[in-house]
This record gives C-alpha cells, structure tokens and sequence, in this order.
C-alpha cells in the first residue's frame, strides 16, 4: 500500500516536469481564449442599390480560382441555410450575425435574402443590405449568388474563414 507522503513526493515530482521537444521546435500551442465573439460592427444601408435580378460576386484577393468556381456551379455540398424573408434590415444583420458564429465551423454557407420582387424601384434592400453586411464581416472571404436550383439572384453561397 501507498501511503500519502509517497503520493504526495510523487505527485509534487510528476507535475514540475515539461514535455520533451523531441523534434526540436518550442512548444507553441495556442489556445483560443474561448470562442469568438458574435460580428457586431455592422453598418445598415436603408437605400437599395442592387436590383433583384443582378448577379453577385465578391472575394478577397487569394482566393483560389477553383473555389470560386466551385460556389458558382453550386458544388459546395450540403451547407446551413438561413432565408430572411420578412426581417427587418436590422433583424436580418443580427440573424447574419448569429447564424455566421453558429456556423463558424463550416466552409460554406448558404444565405437566402430573396429577390426583392415586392419593392417599389426593382431594387432589392434585403439583398443589398446582405451584400453591404457580408463585405464588412471578417469571416467572409467570398461570395456569390447561387445556381438557379439553389435560388438564383435571390440567394447567395459564402464562403468562410477557417476557424482554428
């Protein structure tokens, strides 16, 4: 039988020894300091400047031609969907914002903001405030309107950081 002074010697021995570098690089292991906190530096636009009809595309520079390709053909596989039919522009942004933290672990997302069809000029709030929101969220590397099977004009896939 063990008695406490050994375990106490034992225990005090075992946790002051560090882990050897056996491949001779420093230990910097990283920890995230819990998770990201949800995007809120948004702004609104309350005039629309794109038409329901008008294709969209925006990506940061780097982006691989042949994903971009793929999120035009819609070959992204199954992604989380969100549809902002009947938000208010500010409840849109704070659905956006939620469901993008949400969904942090994901590459792709799809984003259905409609077409605007309802609309006095042609133009489409909802999916101009959309594209105004993606362009400034940090995790947002690109962005495209979707295949006509997936809603067309009227809905987009986004491409998102990789959350490490």
């Amino acid at each position: 039988m063990i008695d406490e002074s050994d375990k106490s010697l034992f225990r005090s021995t075992v946790d002051q020894q560090k882990p050897i570098d056996k491949d001779g690089i420093k230990n910097t292991v990283t920890s995230k300091s819990g998770p990201s906190k949800i995007f809120q530096k948004y702004s609104f636009l309350y005039e629309a400047n794109i038409t329901g009809s008008e294709a969209v595309i925006h990506y940061k520079s780097g982006l691989s031609p042949k994903i971009l390709k793929k999120m035009k053909q819609g070959n992204i596989g199954s992604t989380p969907s969100i549809d902002l039919h009947g938000h208010k522009i500010e409840e849109a942004c704070q659905s956006l914002s939620k469901f993008i933290h949400f969904h942090s672990n994901e590459r792709f997302i799809h984003i259905i903001h409609g077409k605007g069809y309802h609309s006095d000029s042609g133009l489409s709030i909802m999916k101009s405030q959309v594209v105004h929101y993606l362009k400034q969220h940090p995790d947002v590397i690109a962005f495209c309107s979707c295949t006509q099977e997936m809603g067309g004009t009227g809905a987009v896939f986004v491409h998102l950081k990789a959350n490490v």
